[in-house]
């Protein structure tokens, strides 16, 4: 083992010509983490298998430029804000005053309308580091206004590598304004390696009995609804292709996976709980996902195609990967009923989500 370590290199430039930083985080251990200040992007994600084999890919789907993240991306292994997942109509209400965010998805806003903070330069510094870690800050300012949504915004996303291999995101923002925050991380993956194939037979586990049901344009149509009994039980670990498939309204509306969980309220002091655990039964990669967020959307990358690949040119095909997206419910601004969004200028969001590597420490 070498002491961990962080490195700084050129990535390219957007196409107004500005440039963009590639950050490599190394644990000392065989784990090694990309990360763009575009997008404060997830660009890599390099971990050995279970037999300690390490074959060099990524187990994250990235692309191969800047101009690639600006034209095409399917918010691959972006920090997704200032709203994650979707506004209906892009439209809500705080303190009386009505506000309109730019629909980008079917009439909704979704991930912060069409210039989210995955398509913003992020600044990056070295954060806290140690013989057990290092650590990258990234911060970004959100005007009064941007995309909509009201009050000036600023915001950290402090990436943390770990010697034992686990990657931590902890997320901070405050404003000047009361307004709306709901941050998750995008990364889409495959633990056979990024262009491996699909994720059919990957098993999940979800720490969750209820799911919230959609309308076919993603929004919640309702309450939460038990997953017992149905192709959204994964309270025990399931390939995810054994029921996606199955004639059920949800799967059929969606192509696939792509609702929230309920995680519940879980601790009240800022505590992780766990949300989520994926393994690949052939290589024995296994991920496990903690957060302090009340719920996880799973998407299982129904619209790719085939169309976009790395840098090693492998496709990636429809259900390539999955993501596990820790974050508050999707709408939440016009739910007075689910958690509240809602940030004033007296309080400090926080938020943390750890990316938890099991077969690399032994864990059961």
């Amino acid at each position: 083992m070498t002491r961990p370590s962080l490195a700084r290199s050129a990535f390219g430039a957007t196409s107004g010509g500005a440039p963009v930083d590639r950050w490599t985080l190394d644990s000392g251990s065989g784990v090694r983490a990309d990360v763009l200040t575009y997008g404060a992007i997830l660009h890599s994600l390099r971990l050995p298998a279970a037999d300690g084999r390490d074959d060099g890919g990524s187990v994250v789907l990235n692309l191969p430029a800047v101009t690639d993240y600006e034209e095409r991306s399917p918010f691959f292994g972006a920090v997704i804000g200032r709203y994650a997942n979707r506004i209906a109509d892009g439209r809500f209400t705080l303190d009386g005053a009505a506000h309109t965010v730019p629909p980008n998805d079917r009439g909704h806003a979704l991930h912060g309308g069409p210039d989210g903070f995955d398509r913003r330069l992020w600044r990056a510094e070295p954060g806290p580091a140690d013989d057990d870690g290092v650590a990258l800050r990234l911060t970004l300012h959100s005007p009064d206004g941007d995309m909509g949504f009201p009050g000036a915004l600023d915001v950290t996303a402090l990436y943390t590598l770990r010697r034992d291999g686990t990657l931590r995101v902890d997320y901070t923002a405050r404003t000047d304004r009361t307004t709306v925050v709901n941050l998750t991380h995008h990364a889409y993956f495959n633990l056979a390696g990024a262009g491996a194939g699909d994720v059919l037979r990957h098993t999940l586990a979800l720490d969750s009995a209820s799911y919230l049901p959609v309308t076919a344009t993603g929004i919640p149509s309702g309450v939460p609804e038990a997953t017992v009994g149905t192709p959204f039980d994964f309270a025990d670990p399931h390939p995810i292709g054994e029921r996606i498939g199955a004639d059920h309204p949800q799967l059929r509306a969606t192509g696939g996976y792509d609702h929230c969980w309920v995680l519940g309220t879980g601790p009240q002091d800022g505590a992780l709980r766990r949300a989520a655990r994926l393994a690949d039964p052939v290589g024995g990669r296994r991920l496990e996902v903690w957060t302090t967020e009340p719920g996880v959307q799973v998407y299982t990358g129904n619209t790719l195609d085939g169309s976009l690949s790395g840098a090693d040119g492998k496709p990636y095909e429809r259900h390539g990967a999955v993501c596990l997206e820790t974050q508050h419910f999707p709408d939440s601004p016009n739910r007075p009923d689910f958690p509240s969004t809602v940030l004033t200028p007296e309080a400090e969001f926080r938020s943390t989500t750890e990316f938890r590597f099991p077969h690399l420490t032994g864990a059961v």
